[in-house]
């Protein structure tokens, strides 16, 4: 074995004689693999990093479950619920919510938004990490207006700052003199950005109590119960169960039917990125097909020299097998450091910025898996040993007399 690979090793650095044709050719092919190889680490490694992030954020900042009505109406008897979910070790949390459609104003700006109040004395998931500006404070100032935290998009569209007034109008029919909305004042205390939509434009959160006031709840009724469960795992499985014991009027809704488009985007992302780029590694495997014969071709009188004092057309099949195998060996290599050399620029540099509206973040993020570069490297040594196999059997069964009569 050691023959052959010197032979390989030597036939692949070349020699002076070599034709640049075929240095060219052989260095097209370590470049498509280089390409292609490192086209799929930085694909894989950029929709792990999409789907991490964009998971986290949903999983960090929304309910696993709620429990609602199937109808309009609030949940007239929270407590029962409640006390029926306190039999299930598997909830962590449970947040009692209480929100409607409103609008809110500052003193130049006004929008329609949804209202949710929560409890003040229980944090709310994973917020804090996104509070972009404030703190997430929902209790009374010093002057008596309680507090308020809205999304960044929300924030900017009404021109809202940190400490700014928010004036909330509740919009349940049309105003009139027997139907006059319900006003409160709030101070903002707290703006987050998770650059998802559905959270930076849509909610403002404010003390329950003062939800039940504005929408004049009972203080038993209700519009859904919030859990999160230990293992997010087992969402789907546990919603399950649930619904068969809290059956009508009650309705159970996963984070992944909220949230069903996002999911399905970042599906798509993760199944057909990397299909696409798994295209180029198999392009240039093949063309390793051309580079090997030309090889073949320029090695002819050697071929039959080898055969002439005795070696077999194992021998020969296996040294043109293993030049295939250093081509794509380097070709593998360069892939896989340019992969980490992106890696390592778009931690510190992000050099590849992204529009937040379309992708929910500022920049792409990068998540290489070890397993990744496994795979790919065990596809890349297997395509190429299948791409090298015709022109290294075509080496073997070549006749001694004629190469040697070729080469003259």
């Amino acid at each position: 074995m050691k023959f052959e690979w010197y032979l390989a090793l030597r036939y692949f650095k070349g020699s002076r004689k070599s034709s640049g044709f075929l240095s060219f050719i052989k260095y097209m092919s370590i470049a498509g693999i280089a390409v292609g190889s490192a086209g799929l680490l930085i694909a894989l490694s950029i929709v792990h990093g999409f789907k991490s992030t964009i998971n986290g954020k949903i999983m960090d900042f929304a309910p696993h479950i709620t429990v609602t009505t199937y109808t309009d109406r609030p949940i007239q008897r929270v407590d029962t619920v409640l006390t029926h979910l306190d039999q299930y070790p598997e909830i962590t949390n449970k947040q009692v919510i209480i929100q409607g459609e409103v609008m809110i104003q500052t003193r130049d700006q006004v929008t329609g938004t949804r209202l949710k109040g929560v409890d003040v004395t229980e944090p709310r998931y994973g917020i804090s990490r996104y509070l972009s500006e404030g703190t997430y404070d929902l209790t009374q100032d010093s002057t008596g207006l309680p507090g308020i935290v809205l999304g960044a998009q929300l924030a900017r569209e009404i021109s809202a700052e940190i400490g700014s007034v928010i004036t909330v109008y509740t919009i349940e029919g049309i105003p009139s003199i027997i139907n006059s909305p319900e006003i409160k004042q709030f101070r903002l205390n707290g703006i987050y950005e998770t650059g998802i939509d559905q959270f930076d434009n849509v909610f403002a959160m404010v003390n329950r109590e003062h939800a039940r006031s504005l929408f004049g709840y009972h203080q038993n009724e209700a519009d859904g119960v919030e859990l999160r469960l230990r293992d997010e795992t087992n969402i789907s499985a546990f919603k399950e169960n649930l619904s068969e014991k809290l059956t009508f009027p009650y309705y159970n809704e996963t984070i992944f039917t909220v949230f069903a488009n996002i999911f399905a985007w970042v599906e798509l992302q993760e199944n057909m990125i990397p299909l696409v780029i798994s295209g180029m590694i198999i392009v240039a495997a093949f063309n390793l097909i051309g580079a090997i014969l030309m090889m073949v071709l320029e090695r002819t009188r050697d071929i039959g020299i080898l055969k002439t004092i005795g070696s077999k057309s194992k021998i020969i099949r296996r040294i043109f097998l293993m030049e295939g195998m250093l081509v794509a060996g380097v070709g593998l290599a360069i892939g896989i450091a340019v992969s980490l050399l992106f890696y390592i620029l778009q931690v510190n540099f992000q050099i590849i910025p992204l529009s937040q509206e379309n992708y929910f973040m500022k920049y792409a993020p990068v998540e290489p898996h070890l397993i990744d570069f496994f795979l790919v490297t065990a596809i890349t040594f297997i395509l190429s040993a299948i791409a090298s196999w015709f022109p290294a059997r075509v080496a073997a069964n070549t006749d001694p007399v004629k190469v040697i009569s070729f080469g003259r």
